[in-house]
């Protein structure tokens, strides 16, 4: 078990809101987030936290951070579904696994199934409520991705072709020179980042260490400007989290705005999202991390993907995502990495991933050939997930506490995707 040290109050920036806001330990919000921890792990050891650590750090990532508040709208709130999700089970090697199984195995302290846009099934453990803000870790990456959409919709970002140095023109010169925003939203830039979890040199665990000390913008910033070219641009997929923050940076250089603004005024009061959320921030007010850092409770992320399903439609039905956008999103990019033997049409996408079954998975089911194709995946480590398929319309939404950053696909991906595909079958 790690030291635990009381949490300084942290300050946070919020956009003007007409409603009334509490003081949450030092985050002003129109409601306080619960449960509220005394005691906070210290941020600077998060890739080490055990597993205690880790749902306290999670549910206190508003806290423990620096970040940006985006307010709510006027929500509807969700209702049951006339099919309620029962016992589906799924099998990996010759063993049969419950859904009270899974939630143990997956170390899962919060899961919402909604089918046609009703709750068909929700879990919170671990002492997680409807008042608890969830940090994404790198589910924000697509919510990054689906910013970019509008922004692009919106005329801000003039094409996902256009270079990066269009806007960030202080980068020609550097390895990201040459790079377009296709490329830099597909993590085939081309660029070297190290995103190791378990390696205390890599340019992760640097960035981590920047978020954890004063000056973090330009303490990023530094890391990611210093970077080499590994590959050319376009041939080769890379996950990276330097990318995906300089994908946001690039969103905000766009529109002027934070992330978190962008984000309220786009779509969480438009959509009508519930409660207030926090974005991590590495300048008040001014940036919010793009590669992680989004805070919101289980049920509205689960509208989030509810927002996605249906292409950007506004409850008063003004689309504000591009034509296709969902369809060039998971276009799944064939560049050298991203192509598999288990995946062969991809794996990676406009920040989403396809975590379907392998097609050459072996002694499972639900079979490959009866997974959830086409499906779109948030996805964050320690086992982070909002699932959307627009064939079933079904969203899923996960929050964990897997032992490991990143495990093997064999192990906690391989049977989320067993699992989510054995609900769907049970609640066609």
């Amino acid at each position: 078990m790690l030291a635990m040290a009381m949490s300084a109050a942290v300050t946070v920036i919020t956009p003007a809101f007409a409603g009334q806001t509490q003081d949450c330990g030092g985050v002003m919000l129109s409601t306080c987030p619960t449960p509220f921890d005394k005691m906070l792990p210290d941020a600077k050891d998060m890739l080490n936290w055990d597993q205690a650590a880790r749902v306290i750090g999670f549910r206190n990532d508003y806290r423990n951070y620096a970040g940006d508040v985006f307010r709510h709208g006027q929500a509807a709130p969700f209702v049951q579904a006339d099919k309620q999700l029962q016992d589906p089970t799924y099998s990996v090697n010759g063993k049969t696994y419950t859904l009270a199984d899974y939630l143990k195995r997956e170390n899962v302290t919060g899961m919402l199934v909604l089918k046609n846009g009703k709750i068909a099934y929700k879990y919170l453990g671990d002492g997680n409520t409807d008042h608890t803000l969830w940090t994404s870790r790198s589910v924000g990456k697509s919510v990054v991705s689906t910013l970019v959409g509008i922004a692009i919709k919106e005329g801000k970002i003039g094409s996902i072709d256009d270079l990066i140095t269009v806007y960030e023109p202080e980068l020609k010169g550097t390895a990201w020179e040459g790079v377009t925003l296709r490329q830099l939203i597909q993590h085939t830039s081309g660029v070297a980042w190290n995103e190791d979890y378990a390696n205390p040199d890599s340019d992760f665990a640097h960035l981590t260490q920047c978020e954890a000390n004063p000056g973090t913008y330009d303490c990023v910033r530094k890391i990611i400007t210093g970077l080499k070219r590994a590959h050319p641009a376009g041939e080769t997929w890379s996950y990276s989290s330097g990318g995906a923050w300089l994908m946001g940076d690039v969103l905000e250089k766009a529109t002027g705005k934070p992330l978190a603004k962008y984000l309220e005024e786009t779509i969480w009061q438009p959509y009508g999202m519930a409660q207030d959320g926090v974005w991590h921030s590495y300048q008040q007010g001014k940036h919010d991390v793009g590669a992680h850092g989004f805070n919101a409770t289980l049920e509205d992320w689960g509208r989030f993907g509810e927002f996605v399903m249906s292409g950007g439609q506004l409850p008063d039905g003004k689309k504000i995502l591009p034509e296709n956008w969902l369809t060039q999103a998971t276009d799944w990019n064939k560049a050298k990495n991203s192509v598999s033997a288990g995946h062969p049409d991809g794996i990676y996408g406009y920040q989403w991933w396809n975590n379907a079954v392998p097609v050459n998975a072996k002694n499972v089911t639900p079979a490959p050939s009866e997974s959830l194709k086409g499906s779109m995946w948030a996805l964050g480590i320690y086992g982070q997930v909002i699932m959307v398929n627009r064939a079933e319309n079904l969203v899923i939404v996960q929050w964990s506490t897997w032992p490991q950053a990143e495990p093997d696909f064999s192990a906690q991906p391989l049977e989320a995707s067993l699992m989510y595909s054995a609900i769907a079958q049970q609640l066609r």
